[in-house]
């Protein structure tokens, strides 16, 4: 997968992914770069991917940022309490979620996959998600007026 270098010394390390790891959000990531790929000490760095009509389940990453680059396809992705609020990104479109931020990504196209770009200000190859139920904030968040 990399040619990292086992010693104490730092180098340059080119990774390719060969293998897929299944999330607990059900979306296939290729990891790129990360602790255990490339020794890094305080990223991560993988491709996602969002299958034709395909969503993550509601989650939330409690201790870090998340940065996504999208390569192709197009997503809605509901964020905030209740998951009421809602961005479209599409290719070449940046999209930051903040630690804590509920949110749940959904590919608004039924025959072609979205790919993007994840980065994380933590190193580790295995997101560590939180499972976010809307309807528990549902009644709490405050209704969006009509478009």
């Amino acid at each position: 997968m990399s040619n990292v270098l086992h010693d104490a010394q730092q180098t340059v390390v080119r990774v390719r992914p060969d293998e897929v790891i299944t999330t607990s959000q059900r979306l296939p990531y290729f990891v790129g770069i990360s602790r255990g790929t490339a020794g890094a000490a305080g990223l991560s760095m993988y491709m996602v991917v969002v299958p034709p009509g395909g969503h993550a389940e509601p989650h939330c990453h409690a201790d870090y940022e998340t940065a996504i680059y999208m390569l192709e396809g197009r997503v809605e992705t509901r964020y905030g309490p209740g998951l009421r609020e809602s961005v479209i990104t599409e290719a070449g479109d940046f999209l930051f979620i903040p630690p804590g931020m509920p949110h749940q990504p959904f590919n608004l196209d039924d025959t072609v996959a979205a790919r993007a770009i994840v980065a994380r200000n933590q190193p580790d190859e295995h997101e560590r998600v939180v499972p976010y139920d809307p309807a528990g904030d549902a009644e709490r968040a405050p209704l969006l007026p009509d478009a």
